[in-house]
């Protein structure tokens, strides 16, 4: 099975063996064995509500039942599907796979210097969950990455972002275990090519590892980062001083909820397109004939767009094809209003690309992912 992102071509790494998480023995030597469900319905571990099966699907809490699980896929050759909440997945029909859930969920203590505090976090972990607990320890930088649904094994894929901030900023290290031959792996931050919503896990190294913790380095210092227009504005109606960590948290928890669909009453998968980055050139053009195109500067010197403006400004906010639609409040978001298939999201997230690449000349890329049937 291959990953399928409608994204660029992947790229090298030299991960490093390591032995923090051990490989475990055979199964024959006492391996401990794990539970495989066979046809397993996924329709409620997806947040856009799909119903599609996996062919095997199994959940581990340990690293030997990880290294059960991985043995039964590779004497059944089946490839590995790691999930988390489902939500930047969309599936395009049934998985010809082992999906593997990760249910560890530790946070320790590894490293401390001057300010800095560096947790070793289990793939399980809830993310927000994170952020919160983070938070409450004293230790802060995440507060900006609030309330983004998922788990932590898969922040690094997407190299998930918020409000100004991004994963990357605090990775130190990504522990992972190779599918094909459990072999043991971490990554350094630099060796997970971290780029606007994209990694090496989306690249070279994607369908080939499973993510089993990662190293996070947080500080006992607030730094706040509140200059997001978003942030902003959000302070400045509340009338609030230079915001501390907790009220960034609490705005970016406010301004998701009112910006954002339940994916529990509304099944979405959150940003369904990248923003994109175009050349300065590109920017002047579009700006000239549209003043009101929100532009922001890039380190490189290329300008991003927002998505959400241009697909607004094509037509489609609040259009609906059958069962599946953009959300009214947000043009980023589709939404499954029951009883969609992948088919259906991926044949309107195709006539959104082409309607905006019509008018502006500029290409969309999905953020979720593609699994299963044909895309």
């Amino acid at each position: 099975m291959k990953c399928r992102t409608r994204s660029t071509a992947a790229r090298t790494a030299s991960p490093r063996y390591w032995t923090w998480w051990k490989r475990p023995a055979r199964a024959c030597c006492g391996r401990s064995r794990v539970q495989i469900r066979r046809a397993e319905s996924l329709r409620s571990r997806n947040t856009l509500g799909i119903d599609a099966s996996a062919a095997a699907y199994a959940e581990v809490a340990t690293s030997q039942e990880l290294g059960s699980a991985l043995d039964v896929a590779r004497a059944e050759g089946l490839s590995v599907l790691p999930l988390g909440e489902g939500s930047n997945i969309v599936l395009a029909g049934p998985v010809p796979a082992l999906v593997l859930r990760q249910l560890r969920a530790d946070t320790e203590v590894i490293a401390t210097a001057d300010d800095d505090v560096v947790l070793r976090v289990s793939a399980g972990h809830d993310w927000h969950a994170l952020v919160a607990s983070s938070l409450e320890r004293g230790l802060y930088g995440l507060e900006n990455l609030a309330l983004i649904p998922g788990t932590v094994g898969a922040a690094p894929i997407q190299n998930i972002g918020a409000y100004g901030v991004e994963f990357a900023q605090f990775a130190v290290a990504v522990h992972a275990v190779e599918a094909a031959t459990g072999t043991p792996l971490e990554l350094s931050a630099q060796e997970c090519q971290f780029a606007y919503r994209d990694s090496i896990f989306k690249g070279e190294l994607c369908d080939r590892v499973v993510i089993t913790a990662v190293d996070l380095r947080l500080s006992t210092r607030p730094h706040p980062e509140y200059s997001y227009p978003a942030l902003a504005v959000e302070f400045s109606a509340r009338g609030v001083p230079p915001p501390q960590p907790r009220n960034i948290f609490d705005a970016v928890v406010n301004l998701r909820r009112h910006k954002l669909p339940d994916p529990a009453e509304e099944p979405n998968c959150g940003s369904f397109f990248k923003n994109p980055i175009v050349a300065p050139e590109k920017a002047a053009e579009l700006v000239g004939e549209y003043p009101g195109l929100p532009q922001y500067l890039q380190a490189d010197g290329r300008i991003k767009l927002a998505a959400a403006w241009l697909i607004e400004r094509a037509g489609w906010k609040g259009e609906r094809r059958g069962p599946v639609g953009i959300h009214p409040g947000h043009a980023l978001v589709l939404v499954n209003y029951g009883g969609g298939s992948g088919a259906d999201v991926l044949h309107l997230a195709d006539a959104v690309v082409e309607s905006v690449h019509a008018k502006f000349g500029v290409t969309l890329e999905m953020e979720p992912r593609v699994y299963g049937g044909a895309a």
